[in-house]
């Protein structure tokens, strides 16, 4: 409900009391959204001045409804062939992203083939002056070679939009049993939210040169994937900074071709907002064997402790533990 992954909403018009009245207003089928019906359906639709925005069905189609009536207002499908069906991430994902720009509503979302989409808020066409046609190929531009049909990357989370920057991560295959080795490095990247260009990206496993490299030993940073953030991702816009909650490297249960503590997997880092510069990180587990990635977005919270008033972020585990940090 908002970037900082508080899952909290002040809604009062449904209660204890009420609950048990509740009748059914309306029902929008989905099941035509796509060659095959929606049968995994996880997208958390916006309700934005009385209009329902939500991806539905197994193309991922964006739907607009009014709040009032169900009454479909209009329809959003890209039709990706066969790099849609090679997808590791499919059917119609977590969401999309409202963007207010300068008072003009903006939907962004990921379609299945790892393409970025900005569509106008009224009318669902694509706007021209992002990127090509609306559209932002994130096979492209990542700082790796990937075949753009069966490349292994995609993400059916939702993109972050703070300020004018849109947060991208990066998902797989998901099971514990990967093919290879090798992969795709899950790299998060920002994205102008005006221009649709790439502002900056953070290589989640370092390069020769970079910072955390040498937590990769005998060279296993060349060719291990994955290490990128699947779930949500959270910010906070007055410090400026974006928190990625990342998951494992590849494989999942067995890490005998990437020896070391392989940073900056299993980690929460926090990078800035405008450049993707790395602020600080903490390592949950060292050698992930256990496939004990993080799961969710951590949630900012004001706390007070010992008297002292602390801005924290809490970020929930696989372990069942809950880290707090001053964020």
């Amino acid at each position: 409900g908002n970037v900082t992954g508080t899952r909290y909403s002040p809604l009062d018009q449904i209660s204890t009391e009420n609950f048990s009245e509740l009748e059914v207003a309306w029902r929008l089928k989905t099941a035509n959204l796509g060659p095959n019906p929606e049968f995994n359906y996880q997208s958390t639709p916006l309700m934005v001045d009385g209009v329902i925005f939500t991806t539905a069905g197994t193309r991922r189609s964006v739907v607009a409804a009014d709040a009032a009536t169900g009454e479909l207002l209009w329809l959003h499908r890209l039709d990706e062939g066969e790099r849609g069906a090679a997808a590791p991430r499919r059917l119609s994902g977590r969401g999309l992203a409202y963007w207010d720009n300068d008072g003009v509503g903006r939907i962004v979302y990921v379609t299945p083939g790892y393409r970025l989409i900005m569509l106008d808020a009224a009318t669902g066409l694509r706007l021209n002056d992002f990127g090509t046609d609306g559209i932002v190929d994130l096979k492209q531009n990542m700082d790796q070679d990937i075949d753009l049909v069966t490349g292994e990357v995609g993400l059916h989370a939702t993109p972050l939009v703070v300020g004018n920057t849109i947060i991208i991560g990066a998902a797989h295959l998901p099971g514990s049993r990967p093919r290879s080795m090798t992969n795709v490095k899950g790299y998060i990247r920002g994205f102008d939210a005006r221009s649709g260009e790439r502002k900056w990206i953070f290589h989640t496993i370092p390069g020769g040169d970079e910072y955390g490299n040498d937590t990769w030993l005998n060279d296993s940073w060349r060719y291990t994937g994955n290490a990128g953030v699947w779930g949500q991702i959270s910010a906070d816009p007055e410090l400026g900074i974006v928190y990625l909650p990342t998951e494992m490297p590849t494989n999942d249960y067995y890490g005998g071709h990437r020896h070391g503590d392989n940073l900056f997997a299993n980690s929460l880092v926090a990078v800035d907002i405008d450049t993707g510069e790395r602020l600080w990180h903490f390592q949950f587990i060292h050698h992930d064997v256990w496939d004990w990635d993080i799961p969710c977005a951590p949630i900012l919270v004001d706390i007070t402790v010992d008297g002292r008033e602390i801005k924290a972020i809490a970020q929930p585990t696989k372990q069942s533990w809950l880290y707090v940090f001053d964020r």
